[in-house]
Order: C-alpha cells, then structure tokens, then sequence
C-alpha cells in the first residue's frame, strides 16, 4: 500500500489509542492530551511511558512543548516523542533546538486484511489467568533474560490489562512457552504488537505463525487494515515483509 498522511493519521491515531490504553494499574499512571497527540507516563524507566502523534494537526507552538516536558520531568521521566515523518516539518528543529536527540528508528508496516485463514497450531489466545505467563514469555524474550524485574513484568501486564486487547502465547509440541504477542483493534485497523519469541526458539517459524494466528483474528472481526512496528532490516521486519506487510514509512525516537 503507497504511504501517505492520511493513512498515517490513521495508524497514528490506532497507536495513540493504544497508547492510552496500556497505562497499567499503577496509582500514578497518567495520560495528557498534547499538540495533537498523548503523553502517556507508566513509569519513569517504562518503555510504555513516550508521546505519540505529536505535530500531525500543524506546527506545534513551544508553550505546547512546555507542557509535554513538564507531563514527563515532573514523574521523574525524560521526554520521549515517536515522532511521525508526517508531523509538521517546523517540528524537528524546534525538538532539537531543545537538545533532544534521536534513540531509535522503527518502521511501521501496514497491509489490507484479506485472504484466507491459515492453521497456527502452536498458537493460541492466553487466558484470562495466564496474565504473569505471558508477561514473563514476552518480558523473557524481549529483555533478553529469564529473570526479570517487578517492573519488566509490569509493561506486560499493563499490556494485558489494556482494553480489547488480545494477547496470544506461542509453545513448542512438549508445551515450553516459546514466544507471544498482542493485538488491538482501533476502528477496523488491527495493530500487531508486543511480538516476541524466547531465544532458544527463534528460526523455527513461532513469529511467523504469531502474525498468522493475529491475521486470523484481523479477518474474522472484519478489520480491514492491519499494521506493525519493527526496527529496521530485522528478523522481524522480514517476517511481517513475508507476509504481505509493506513498509509505510520510518518513525525516529526522539528523547529531551
């Protein structure tokens, strides 16, 4: 599918309900409205707690900016912004004339939901009691470690814990947990995310089917988008490519 800014309204718009969405059951969860996107803070050191869709509606005035650095700093967390390429371009020399700078590149993929579907016989949808399962499943592979902290396992539970969101675990035919993933739908578009696959486990084919078992998903509740986020030149990229995704264009991290 060609890229655009009114598609990326779109997925911007998923990504900021999601945002919303995973704040966890922390007391001092907050979300803030701001220059046409959310701030959302989980934690001082969560990877939940950044800014999203900031700048899609025009060029940002600074007192906005005030204010989203004063939603972080006074949590005792830095300013965080996945800025879209489609934000007003004034944007990036306002930030970096703030001494923000750039953390991470992701690509976003998207594809239409279509075809048929297919078997994933070593993925299921987790139960409502396996919430600490898959945050560990997930936490595991995503850290890199099999000991995680209270707040490591925190993000996954607040992904669990994040309205309408279905979360699936991956296992091996002896029933080893092995990887696992989430889906949120926002107004027909399905956004595949927390994807993850336990090093031990990874090029037996668990991501694939992860994204095939959440296509199905796609598919039978009628979406007719569906989108992820990756690093650039990964494995994962190349599996979502593998499966009809197309990149739509690049996201930059930018920390204050």
């Amino acid at each position: 599918m060609a890229p655009g800014e009114t598609s990326a309204r779109r997925l911007e718009a998923a990504e900021a309900a999601n945002a919303r969405g995973c704040l966890g059951n922390r007391a001092d969860s907050a979300v803030l409205e701001v220059a046409g996107g959310v701030a959302v803070f989980s934690g001082a050191e969560s990877p939940l707690t950044h800014a999203v869709g900031i700048g899609l509606n025009g060029p940002v005035p600074p007192r906005e900016l005030d204010r989203l650095e004063e939603f972080f700093r006074s949590r005792g967390a830095r300013p965080v912004i996945d800025l879209c390429p489609f934000a007003d371009a004034g944007l990036v020399e306002l930030l970096a004339a703030r001494g923000y700078r750039l953390t991470e590149f992701n690509n976003v993929l998207a594809r239409r939901v279509s075809g048929e579907m297919v078997l994933t016989p070593r993925v299921r949808r987790a139960c409502a009691g396996e919430v600490d399962l898959w945050s560990h499943t997930v936490g595991a592979g995503f850290f890199e470690t099999d000991r995680l902290t209270t707040e490591e396992m925190d993000v996954g539970r607040a992904i669990c814990a994040m309205p309408g969101a279905i979360t699936y675990l991956a296992a091996t035919e002896s029933g080893q947990p092995a990887g696992g993933g989430a889906l949120a739908i926002h107004e027909g578009l399905a956004t595949f995310f927390a994807d993850s696959t336990l090093s031990r486990f990874r090029r037996q084919g668990i991501h694939r089917e992860l994204i095939a078992a959440r296509m199905n998903e796609a598919l039978a509740r009628g979406c007719d988008l569906a989108m992820a986020s990756t690093l650039p030149g990964s494995i994962s990229q190349r599996n979502y490519e593998r499966a009809g995704f197309q990149v739509v264009y690049t996201k930059v991290t930018m920390a204050g």
